[in-house]
Parts: C-alpha cells; structure tokens; sequence
C-alpha cells in the first residue's frame, strides 16, 4: 500500500495563513463595517500624523522659546538684585520687573527653600522651563504649576535667602493645543458619522438588491425593484430588472409553448390514427390506395418532425453559441441565397457596406430565416436593408404581403399566434428572442410596399 507524500509547506507560508486568518477574525464582516473601517482608519492615521507634527514641532519650539524668554527675565532680575545694594534701589527695580517684565519678584532673606524641581502639567511647558532655568542659573529652585491657574509661581534658593517670582501662565502656556486636539477630535468624529450616514445609505440599497435576488430566486414575485444609491448600485438594480423581465417573459413563452405543444402535435397524431383504423384488416388492396394513404402518413410525419425541430429549437434558445464579430454583408447574402433555394422571392438586397455585429451567427440567421420565411409565405417580393444608425445597426425585411394590423402587432410575438398561415406560430418568437438576447429588439411597422416591415436592431 502506498503512501502519499506529505506536502510541507514554508514556514513562512504557514505564518501568513495564520496571520490571514486571524486578520479576518479581527476584521468585520459585513459591507458597513468594512467600509467605515477603510474610512476610519485613514482618518484617525491623518489626524495622528498632524497632532505629532503639530506637537512635536511648532508647539514644542514656541514653548521652548517662551521658556527661554522667561528664563532671560529672571536671570536678568538676579543680576540686577545682586549688583544693586541698597534697599530703595532693588525696590525699585522689583516695581519695574513688575510693570515691565510681568514678574512679581518677593524676596524673603534668610528662608530656605524646602522643596526642589517641579510638578508636572501636561505638555512640553513644565519640561521646557526646568531646562531652560537649569542650564541659564546655578542656584536650586522649584517650579510650581499648580497652585494658582493663572501664575506659574517660581521660588530660587540664594545664598542668603529666597526669591519667589510669580510669572503669568499664559506666557509660558500653549492654549492652543487644547483647540486643536478639539478640532482634531470634533472633525473625526463629524467625519466619520457622515461617512456612517453616506454607507448606510449606500449599503441599503445594495441589501434591497440582494434580499430581491434572494427572493426572486425562491420563485417569488417581488415586481422590479426602484434604482437608489451609487452610480454603480444603480447600474446593477438596473440590470437585475431587466434580467428579471427576460426571466418571466423566458418562462411565460416556453409555459405557452409546452402548453400548445399537445394541440399542435394531436392533429397529424389523429390522423395517423384515422389512416391506420380504415386500412383493412384482411383481403388485399390496391397498390394505388396504400401509396395515398402511406403518402399522407409521411406526410403528417414531415410536419410533426417540423414541429419537433421548431419546438425544440425555441427551447434552446440557441444561447451555447459563442458570439463573434460578423461581417453583415457576406452573412445577409448567405442568408438570401438559402431564402431564394426555399422559394422566397428576394428581389431588393441592400447593406451598406463595412458593418460589423458582435452576435452568434447560426442564431441570428436562423432568426432572419424565419423572418424571410414568413414573408415568403404570408407576402411575395422581398426587400432586405441594413445600415448602420446611433443606436446600432439595423435590419429591415419588407414585403408587399397583407401585413398585420397595428392592435395585433405586440401579440404576434407570443408562441402559436402568428400561426395561422401554415406555420408552428413559432417564427417571430424566436426571432424576437434571439435578437433581445443580443441585446436588440423587433418592432413591427407598415412596409413602403404595402405589406409588413419588421425591423431589427443590433447593438
């Protein structure tokens, strides 16, 4: 007994399914979530990148230059209170730190300072501060963020005291930063619910079409349904309708046919049966009389073979042919040469030279056949024209027959109503079929003879 080989697969191979599958774990499964997730995902990414962008470069400079600019201010007011000596002097300039610099200095001598750094805030301004009053001083100090919301109070160990400068907080505080953080967050979050609106609006009209799919498909008759949303959802409703209709007519025409199928076929089976109950059981007959009656049979077997053929070829609906692109010229000309080999009477063929048709040959000549078929048996000379119009190409067969008049012209097309001259009723059903099915139609008008004009147009 043989054993099969084992397929190893590449680690990494292996890493990548599982990390597929546990993506698809994670991702969600509907249309709606997905959707909002690609929006979502960009947007929160765009709005990270402008906050880094913002907060790691233009606020951290502008803070770090206030900082320094504070920081100037005080060394500046150290120096001063250390080379002046009198009282009134550092008065003085304490009043001019004040009205000038927006520093209120308090000097307390002999105090010591107790506590040593400073309380963190959120944002680069603590951090920027302590470094710059770091690098510009050699005396201990602490900076206090949080004891009055409008002062950054500042306290620097001297050598024979303490000098407490009060500075105003928004010349070192980035308020902006809250407002753009608000902004950020107040547009992603507008964005995303009108992208939310926007889907869901979109998604619903791509679920009407599936539920209707859904139930069309279990037989029901859900009517068409009304094009919303996208371009491209439209475009698909629109095609699901039109799909529709072909499905119902398809299936009402091939009903009508089964339906007249034992009608049609019961005539030449009786009599057959009528030849065959009067021929004698016994004794002998003439040679004359058999040949009638076996011709007559033959006969009735000829149109029942006729009636098989068309029934079944309105059946198959000629739809495993492959289209191709066809030369109307030689194709017409093919036609007509068989037409005239059965009877027909062509005596007008004009097609305007180089039009090419995207179709299934052998079934758009078996449509024109019939046309030309029923013209030859309801009318008698027959013009044929092609020429190339906006909407496509088109054909016009006429003849100078009786024609149809115009309240039966749209029910001439359903199965065994165009019968009555000789035929199965079958011709111009089929031949309606096969050029709807590329995507064309027939219409049925007066011919410039006096008889019938059917027109057909290919896309």
């Amino acid at each position: 007994m043989k054993r099969r080989p084992l397929k190893l697969f590449p680690s990494g191979v292996l890493k990548s399914r599982s990390m597929e599958k546990s993506v698809r774990r994670v991702l969600p499964r509907s249309l709606l979530g997905r959707s909002l997730l690609i929006v979502l995902i960009p947007l929160l990414v765009t709005q990270a990148i402008s906050l880094e962008l913002f907060y790691g470069n233009f606020l951290k400079v502008v803070s770090r230059r206030l900082s320094d600019s504070v920081t100037a201010d005080i060394v500046l007011s150290l120096n001063a209170l250390e080379h002046l000596q009198k009282r009134s002097d550092k008065d003085w300039f304490v009043a001019q730190a004040r009205d000038h610099l927006q520093l209120v200095e308090t000097w307390h001598p002999g105090a010591r300072l107790r506590r040593f750094g400073f309380n963190h805030i959120t944002g680069p301004m603590d951090d920027d501060l302590a470094h710059a009053l770091d690098s510009a001083i050699d005396y201990p100090f602490f900076v206090n963020w949080k004891s009055d919301p409008h002062t950054v109070k500042i306290a620097i160990q001297l050598p024979d005291g303490v000098l407490d400068v009060d500075a105003p907080r928004k010349r070192l505080d980035m308020g902006q930063i809250w407002l753009f953080v608000g902004w950020a967050l107040s547009s992603s979050i507008l964005l995303f619910v009108v992208a939310s609106l926007f889907m869901r609006n979109q998604v619903r009209a791509i679920r009407r079409l599936a539920r209707a799919a859904e139930q069309f498909g279990l037989g029901r008759d859900i009517g068409p349904i009304k094009p919303e949303g996208a371009q491209e959802v439209r475009k698909a409703a629109v095609a699901f309708n039109r799909m529709q209709d072909r499905i119902y007519r398809f299936v009402s025409q091939r009903t009508g046919v089964l339906a007249g199928v034992s009608h049609d076929l019961r005539t030449p089976l009786t009599r057959l049966r009528l030849s065959l109950a009067m021929m004698p059981r016994n004794g002998t007959i003439k040679g004359e009389e058999l040949r009638q009656d076996v011709d007559d049979m033959i006969g009735d077997v000829v149109e029942m073979e006729h009636m098989i053929g068309s029934y079944l070829a309105f059946a198959r609906g000629e739809g495993a042919e492959t289209p191709e692109q066809v030369e109307m010229v030689p194709f017409i000309e093919d036609v007509v040469t068989a037409a005239r080999r059965a009877g027909a009477r062509v005596e007008s063929v004009t097609v305007q030279p180089g039009l090419c048709v995207h179709m299934r040959p052998d079934a758009m000549k078996r449509a024109l056949t019939n046309l030309l078929d029923n013209a030859r048996r309801h009318g008698g000379a027959i013009a044929i024209t092609a020429y190339a119009m906006q909407e496509g190409i088109c054909v016009l067969v006429d003849d100078d027959g009786p024609g149809i008049r115009p309240e039966r012209r749209e029910s001439v097309f359903r199965a065994f109503e165009s019968g009555r001259g000789g035929g199965t009723g079958l011709g111009l059903t089929i031949s309606r079929d096969i050029v709807r099915a590329h995507g064309g139609d027939m219409e049925l008008d007066v011919s410039p003879a006096g008889g019938l004009r059917v027109k057909l147009i290919l896309p």
